[in-house]
C-alpha cells in the first residue's frame, strides 16, 4: 500500500521494523529512507510513546509553524501601539520583562489588527510620548547584577538608547570606573558603587528630561547593561541614593576627577569660572533670588558655579552652596579646591572671568598669591568719560585668531590704571568691534602677555557660558524638582561628568570636536541595536547610520578592553544588516 503522507509513510516503515522484525537497513531499502533516518524515526517513536499520545495520522501544517504567544502578550502588544509605540520600541518594552518575540510577529500581529504604520517622527515627538505614557502598565524587571553564567547562556535583547555603551570604552581607558570604586558613594548589597553612578550617567548620557517625570527607562535593558544591570533602577531609587550623598563625597570625587585629567594632561593654565542659577520650582522656596540669563529675570535658585578648562572644554569643579553673602569668595574657595592635594602639580596660572564674579579685594588676594587674572572692569560714570576721551587715531587694529584658523579683527587701545582696595596698578585693555557697541574693559595683572593672547584669553570665556546653555538644553540643568541642596549638587557633579564624556568622545571623532552634546546624541548615540551577551563577549550591532563608519572605526581602538561589571567580557561594536 503507497503511502499518502508522510505519517503514513514513517508508520508504515515502523510497523516493518517493530512489528515484523525487519532490519533497519531492509526497512531503508523498501521506503526510500537512509539507514540513519530509519533509527532516528525509531528513537523519536520510543520518546513520544514515553511522552503519550497518538504520534500517527496527523497532517502537518504546510509552511512556517503559527506563533502564538499568548493573549496576554498580545494584549500588551496592542496596548503599546495605541500609545504610539513603534515595533522597535515595543520589542524593546517586551524584552525588559522577559518577554522574547521577534519585530516580525509584532509586526505581523499589528497588521492583522488594523493597525496602520506609523509615520516618520521628530525626535522632539518620541520623547513627549514616552513622557506621556511613562509605561505606567509596565512590569519591568527588579533591577540587580547581570548573571552570564554557563546555565544561562546566550542572551539576545534590543535596545532603543544602548548606543551610550559607546561610552564604556571611554570610562574603562581612562580609569574613571576605577575612581567610582574607590570614591566615597554609597552602595547596597544589590547594587554595587559602581553601577549605582553608571546608573545615574546613563540617564544624564541619554537625555533623560527629569527623574522624577518618568521612568520608561526601566524598559530598556540596553541601559540597564551600561551599569551592569539587567535593568535600570525606577524613580524612586534615584531618589532615595542622591538623598545619601554628602557634599564631602562629591569634593572628593571631583578632586579624584581633576587630577586623573591632569595626569592625562588635559588641562592647561587656565581656568574660566562662571555662575549660574539652577531654578528651583518646587512649593515654599527655601532658596534665595539669583539672576537666570535664561529667563532674563531673578529667581528663586540655587547659585552654582562651573571651572572650565579652554583647550579641552572639560569641566572640573562644581559647587552648589553658595549664599550670596560668600559668592565673591568663590573664587578663593576654588584655589583652596585646586591646590589641597600636594599630589597634583598646581599649573594653574590664569583665572578668567566675568566683572561680577567677586571684588576688587580679591583680585589683590589674587595678585600677592602670585596668579594671573584676566576679567571685565565694571562700569561706571568714570570709565565712560575717559572712553569717550580715546582719540580716534589710538585704537590699534589687533588680528584675533580664533580655534577654527579663521580670525576677527577689532580695534584695542592700552592703558594702566588704579583700582580701589587694589594694591598698584592694573593693565587696561578697550576693545570694539564694528558699529557703536560701548567698548567692553578688559583688566589683568599681567603686563607681559601679548595683547592678541590676552583678549583671546578672555574671548574663550565665553565657552563656558557656551557650556553652560549646553547643561541647561541637553542634560536639563534648570529642571531641578528637588528642595535638598545635597541633591541638587550630586545631579551636578553627575552632569559635569557626561559634559566630560561627551567632550573625550567628541575628541576621538575626527572633524566633530567642536560639536556640543546634543549633536553627538544625535548623530552617534541615538541609535537603536541588538545586543547579544554569550559566555565570552557583549556584541551590539547598530543599525546603519551616516556616521556608523566613523563610529566602528573609533570604537576598534578599543577592542581589547574587558569590562568587569559586564563579567570581564569584551564589547564588540558592529554594523547591523538594517537602517
Amino acid at each position: 500500500m503507497t503511502a499518502s503522507n508522510p505519517s503514513h509513510k514513517q508508520y508504515q516503515a515502523l510497523r516493518r521494523f517493530f512489528v515484523d522484525g525487519l532490519p533497519a537497513e531492509q526497512v531503508a531499502e523498501e521506503s526510500g529512507y537512509a539507514v540513519s533516518t530509519v533509527y532516528s524515526l525509531v528513537r523519536d517513536f520510543k520518546a513520544k510513546l514515553a511522552r503519550g499520545g497518538d504520534p500517527f495520522f496527523k497532517e502537518p501544517d504546510m509552511g512556517r509553524p503559527k506563533l502564538d504567544h499568548g493573549e496576554e502578550i498580545n494584549r500588551l502588544v496592542v496596548s503599546y501601539r495605541k500609545k504610539y509605540l513603534s515595533v522597535p520600541e515595543i520589542k524593546a518594552a517586551l524584552d525588559a520583562q522577559g518577554i522574547s518575540v521577534s519585530e516580525s510577529y509584532i509586526h505581523a500581529l499589528l497588521v492583522s489588527e488594523g493597525f496602520a504604520r506609523l509615520p516618520r517622527r521628530e525626535n522632539v515627538v518620541r520623547n513627549d510620548i514616552r513622557l506621556r505614557n511613562k509605561a505606567a502598565d509596565c512590569a519591568a524587571l527588579k533591577s540587580e547584577r547581570i548573571n552570564n553564567g554557563p546555565d544561562n547562556g546566550e542572551e539576545r535583547f534590543s535596545s532603543q538608547l544602548a548606543g551610550i555603551l559607546l561610552f564604556l570604552p571611554i570610562i574603562r581607558s581612562y580609569g574613571i570606573d576605577r575612581l567610582i570604586n574607590e570614591s566615597d558613594y554609597p552602595e547596597t548589597s544589590a547594587i554595587s558603587r559602581l553601577s549605582s553612578i553608571l546608573s545615574f550617567l546613563a540617564l544624564k548620557l541619554s537625555d533623560i528630561e527629569r527623574y522624577s517625570m518618568d521612568d520608561a527607562w526601566c524598559m530598556d535593558r540596553g541601559m540597564g547593561l551600561f551599569a551592569g544591570l539587567n535593568v535600570l533602577p525606577k524613580t524612586a531609587w534615584f531618589s532615595s541614593y542622591s538623598s545619601s550623598v554628602t557634599r564631602r563625597m562629591n569634593v572628593s570625587f571631583l578632586h579624584s576627577l581633576r587630577k586623573l585629567w591632569d595626569e592625562c594632561g588635559l588641562l592647561s593654565d587656565t581656568v574660566n569660572l562662571d555662575f549660574t542659577a539652577i531654578p528651583y520650582w518646587g512649593d515654599g522656596d527655601p532658596f534665595e533670588n539669583n539672576w537666570s540669563g535664561k529667563r532674563a529675570k531673578a529667581l528663586a535658585s540655587l547659585q552654582a558655579v562651573l571651572a572650565q578648562d579652554p583647550d579641552s572644554g572639560l569641566l572640573c569643579y562644581s559647587d552648589t552652596t553658595i549664599r550670596h553673602e560668600n559668592e565673591s569668595d568663590v573664587v578663593l574657595e576654588f584655589l583652596d579646591f585646586y591646590h589641597s592635594d600636594p599630589k597634583i602639580s598646581p599649573n594653574l596660572k590664569y583665572l578668567v572671568f566675568d566683572s561680577r564674579f567677586t571684588t576688587y579685594q580679591n583680585l589683590d588676594k589674587l595678585n600677592k598669591l602670585g596668579l594671573k587674572f584676566i576679567t571685565i572692569q565694571r562700569k561706571s560714570q568714570k570709565l565712560e568719560e575717559k572712553i569717550s576721551g580715546i582719540p580716534g587715531d589710538c585704537w590699534k587694529k589687533v588680528r584675533v585668531p580664533r580655534d577654527n584658523g579663521k580670525g576677527r579683527t577689532i580695534a584695542a587701545f592700552e592703558s594702566v590704571t588704579g583700582l580701589k582696595d587694589y594694591t598698584g596698578n592694573v593693565r587696561q585693555v578697550f576693545i570694539k568691534g564694528a558699529g557703536k557697541i560701548t567698548p567692553a574693559v578688559i583688566i589683568t595683572n599681567d603686563f607681559d602677555i601679548p595683547l592678541e593672547e590676552l583678549i583671546r584669553k578672555y574671548a574663550r570665556r565665553w565657552l563656558v557660558e557656551k557650556d553652560i546653555s549646553e547643561q541647561i538644553h541637553f542634560f536639563h540643568l534648570n529642571r531641578n524638582c528637588s528642595g535638598i541642596v545635597v541633591k541638587v549638587d550630586f545631579d551636578l557633579v553627575m552632569t559635569l561628568l557626561a559634559h566630560n564624556l561627551y567632550r573625550l568622545f567628541a575628541q576621538d571623532i575626527d572633524g566633530y570636536s567642536h560639536c556640543e552634546a546634543k549633536t553627538l546624541f544625535n548623530k552617534f548615540i541615538l541609535n537603536a541595536d541588538e545586543i547579544t551577551v554569550s559566555q565570552s563577549e557583549v556584541t551590539v550591532k547598530l543599525k546603519r547610520k551616516r556616521t556608523l563608519p566613523l563610529t566602528l572605526e573609533n570604537h576598534a581602538g578599543y577592542r581589547d578592553l574587558t569590562y568587569p561589571w559586564l563579567l570581564d567580557k569584551p564589547l564588540i561594536i558592529s554594523s547591523a544588516n538594517f537602517t
